[in-house]
């Protein structure tokens, strides 16, 4: 385990908090506000403490140059209005009149710093742009997770320069995503959906190793079930990747743990056609050659239910259909009902998949929804993480 920002002393100290408020924002609106929800606990516990918060983060990809769209501001404003507090608003992550703010920061006090990216030094993560950063505090608080994957200046560097540790959101992730795969006798079930076998290859290789269940839909099933020798219609297919599709399904009978494709789908003739009336049954018929599929059907769920119930851990990633339509939804709100009713710890990463539970009201009857995407996978794929390493041990 890493330290944790509970060991720390921060009364009267300057903490810099890397946060992650890399939200969605349409029309400079914010439209989910979850990822800054997620840092209030962290910030919260620093101010109660006698702390004064330097928050940190990046927003959007602006290639080292500063964009108006992309600026923390409307975020900042956010912030002021969960936790019913003034919040200062720095004209830049770095700089003279910066450090100023800063310096003269009170115990109690919120200062957010404007988008780290607007420097192309943070992503480079140049030491000397590290160094800027720790001149503004005194202790370092990592509680982005979401970026925590990333070998940035503000999400490694400082962390060599400053007293450091982990925020409650960080160390939440670490605790419930870090132990996975490593209960002995506990059974595991992995759900995969999303678009493409190819995104997802290192993490199904590792998956297929350790999961007692893996069910596998999405667009990305239609490889599986071609390179199996199912026809697919005009469904998204990767050609090159059947190879890999038929080496997984040969793993996991080798390891004797059930892997699940779907039996049945939601077919039409394009994405903005509407659905064929009744489901195809793999089993029964055969997709028309000008049809496509967009979502998993109800036998589908019903075996994934069955596969998953006796399990004591369940993870999802990558939504069953495609979930943005009403019509290719079904199978992606069935399956996280279908979590709800199950006696096991359940846990959702990836944007995607954690705004479909939401979508479908449940995303607080889960255990677990990370506030990850290539973080979260990229620690079930037991990679290390440059900006969990860079803390110290608790």
């Amino acid at each position: 385990m890493k330290r944790s920002v509970r060991e720390l002393n921060v009364e009267g100290k300057r903490v810099l908090v890397r946060v992650d408020f890399n939200v969605p924002l349409v029309n400079g609106q914010i439209a989910d506000d979850s990822r800054i929800r997620g840092a209030l606990a962290t910030i919260r516990h620093l101010l109660e403490r006698g702390a004064a918060v330097i928050c940190c983060a990046h927003l959007g990809r602006p290639g080292g140059l500063p964009r108006a769209g992309l600026s923390l501001a409307p975020i900042a404003s956010h912030l002021e209005s969960l936790i019913d507090r003034p919040v200062q608003m720095a004209p830049d992550c770095v700089g003279s009149e910066v450090t100023e703010m800063a310096k003269t920061l009170e115990p109690g006090q919120i200062l957010v710093l404007e988008n780290l990216r607007f420097h192309d030094n943070e992503e480079a993560n140049k030491p000397a742009f590290a160094k800027k950063l720790a001149r503004l505090a005194d202790v370092y608080v990592n509680d982005a997770f979401g970026a925590a994957h990333r070998a940035h200046s503000s999400t490694e560097g400082v962390a060599h320069h400053l007293e450091s540790a982990a925020g409650l959101l960080m160390e939440r992730e670490l605790e419930v995503l870090g132990s996975v795969f490593g209960r002995k006798r506990e059974k595991v079930a992995f759900i995969s959906g999303g678009a493409k076998v190819s995104d997802k290859l290192e993490l199904l290789e590792s998956v297929v190793t350790h999961a007692d269940v893996l069910c596998i839909g999405g667009a990305m099933a239609n490889t599986f079930l071609t390179a199996g020798e199912v026809p697919v219609g005009t469904s998204l297919v990767e050609p090159e990747m059947f190879e890999t599709a038929r080496d997984i399904v040969g793993k996991a009978e080798k390891k004797k743990s059930r892997l699940l494709l779907p039996v049945d789908a939601v077919i039409a003739a394009g994405p903005d056609q509407p659905p064929r009336a009744r489901p195809l049954s793999f089993e029964e018929e055969t997709i028309p050659p000008e049809w496509s599929i967009f979502d998993v059907g109800p036998r589908t769920i019903e075996e994934f239910q069955t596969a998953i119930e006796e399990m004591d851990t369940i993870v999802w990633n990558g939504p069953l259909g495609l979930f943005e339509r009403e019509a290719f939804g079904g199978g992606t709100r069935a399956m996280a009902q279908a979590l709800t009713e199950i006696d096991a710890q359940t846990i959702v990463c990836g944007g995607e998949t954690a705004a479909a539970v939401a979508q479908a009201g449940v995303a607080g009857r889960l255990t677990h929804v990370s506030t990850g995407g290539g973080a979260a996978l990229e620690l079930l794929e037991g990679k290390k993480l440059p900006g969990v390493e860079a803390l110290p041990d608790a």
